[in-house]
């Protein structure tokens, strides 16, 4: 299976609010529940892996009762 470029979780993402939970759902319903996802700096990233990541890695903006992506945060490299 091929790895999909976690930009593609960041755009979908924007303009959207989620809990961990909703969006650990979004990414299932959209990309599936197997799906691996990598970065610049990691690869072969579960579903859950991934939002660890993003949350390490300062990706995620609070909004109202959520978190959206900071899209300040996200690097040019696609």
């Amino acid at each position: 299976m091929e790895q999909i470029h976690g930009h593609e979780v960041l755009h979908m993402m924007e303009g959207n609010v989620y809990s961990e939970a909703s969006l650990r759902k979004a990414i299932i319903d959209k990309f599936g529940a197997n799906q691996l996802f990598y970065t610049c700096s990691a690869s072969n990233l579960t579903v859950d892996g991934f939002i660890e990541f993003l949350k390490e890695h300062g990706k995620f903006k609070p909004m109202n009762d959520g978190f959206t992506v900071d899209e300040t945060s996200v690097c040019s490299n696609e």
